[in-house]
């Protein structure tokens, strides 16, 4: 072996395509998201960003009552929780292998990180998470869609002279998939700034333009159900730095 492969899977539709990566080596491999199945009681070291660990602690139950509803047998009955938190900036290795993690706060969700991997003086790879939904309508219902941005200026000189991007959802691609996804986030909150009217929510006669507006915007794009799922959390944050502005 030359290198490191890197294999996916991805998820039906059901599972919103997620991605789940096998980076293979001549040291083992290693694998990003999706590890219950794989490690179940098993004594494997699971990694994760100390801040990102925190939160799927703490949101862990909150989510299973609210998806399980949706998913039914299908959303775990139980959370495996990463058992070895790392700070922004650590690196571990894997033989050839150096995973370097970088924490970011609140993104996409309440807690985002990446993961850079170098190997053998190549360009380095980066697995980003849901920091980029490559071709696909994004999870905006965290509301935190300002410091989404914010986060993405960051990552496009943190990973400029990144080879590969490897995201939750959508195909692998180059650094350019970080630009795609600012233009859709701004295309978005524009049209919810508009149709909220200055209010902290979607009134529901405007939704089916929201949706219309943000499926001609990426046409054929999967996941369609989640322009509306955020429209409110989106309207909220964008009133309250409106009131905050007029306060200062």
């Amino acid at each position: 072996m030359t290198g490191p492969v890197i294999h996916t899977y991805r998820a039906a539709e059901p599972g919103l395509f997620v991605n789940s990566y096998l980076v293979e080596a001549e040291a083992g491999v290693v694998v990003v998201n999706g590890v219950l199945g794989l490690v179940q009681d098993q004594e494997v070291p699971v990694y994760a960003a100390a801040s990102v660990a925190r939160v799927i602690e703490e949101i862990a139950e909150a989510k299973r009552e609210q998806w399980s509803p949706v998913y039914g047998a299908e959303w775990p009955a139980k959370t495996y929780y990463p058992n070895s938190p790392l700070s922004d900036g650590t690196q571990i290795r894997f033989g050839e292998l150096t995973f370097t993690v970088r924490e970011l706060g609140a993104a996409e969700s309440h807690a985002d990180s990446y993961f850079l991997l170098s190997a053998d003086g190549r360009a380095p790879a980066a697995f980003v998470g849901d920091l980029a939904f490559h071709g696909m309508h994004a999870y905006t219902a965290d509301g935190h869609s300002a410091r989404w941005l914010a986060a993405l200026d960051a990552l496009a000189s943190e990973l400029a002279d990144a080879g590969t991007l490897y995201p939750g959802h959508g195909d692998p691609a180059g650094p350019g998939v970080l630009a795609e996804q600012r233009r859709y986030l701004l295309y978005y909150r524009e049209l919810v700034r508009r149709l909220c009217g200055g209010g902290a929510t979607v009134p529901p006669a405007a939704r089916a333009e929201l949706e219309d507006a943000m499926q001609a915007f990426l046409p054929g794009a999967p996941l369609t159900w989640m322009i509306g799922l955020g429209a409110d959390a989106v309207a909220g944050e964008l009133a309250a730095a409106d009131r905050a502005g007029r306060e200062n």
